[in-house]
């Protein structure tokens, strides 16, 4: 059986500084990405590209989608399977290679730091890196690899 699952966001350009489009440099690449019931979020392009560097840029939001979705599937192998995470953060990085008009990623590096209660649990939540990986709809969404390297500590008896 299979479910299917509908998301629709809006994306309004708001970088008119005047005289639209009429030459590359005329124009700013601000935009405003919202959904419903949702706070906006402020994009622009990577400031490379010409982009505001305090606004998010589409390759920074695929990242967080990457980074967001392994530690939800995560998360859920740990709860299901007797592991209790008590702290989770991720740092992580992506590459994207560019040649003439276009440009791919050409991979991202998860590297989630975990703190479990104790240290029978560490073996385990190592492992459940790879089952959440997979389970990821996002990283199964994308056409480059998506690595990770998991550290996992265990909090100290106070």
């Amino acid at each position: 059986m299979h479910f299917d699952h509908h998301y629709a966001v809006r994306v309004d350009w708001t970088g008119n500084l005047g005289t639209g489009t009429d030459h590359y440099r005329s124009y700013s690449r601000a935009h405003e990405i919202s959904a419903e019931g949702l706070p906006s979020i402020l994009g622009s392009s990577d400031p490379t590209f010409r982009g505001d560097r305090s606004r998010w840029n589409p390759e920074q939001l695929l990242l967080a989608a990457l980074t967001q979705c392994h530690m939800l599937a995560y998360l859920h192998h740990c709860a299901v399977n007797g592991v209790v995470v008590l702290s989770y953060t991720d740092e992580s990085a992506g590459a994207m290679r560019t040649a003439g008009n276009g440009g791919r990623f050409t991979e991202a590096v998860l590297r989630p730091r975990v703190e479990v209660a104790a240290e029978s649990m560490r073996e385990q939540a190592l492992a459940l890196h790879g089952p959440a990986g997979r389970d990821c709809f996002i990283a199964s969404s994308v056409n480059f690899p998506v690595r990770h390297e998991p550290v996992v500590t265990v909090r100290a008896a106070e």
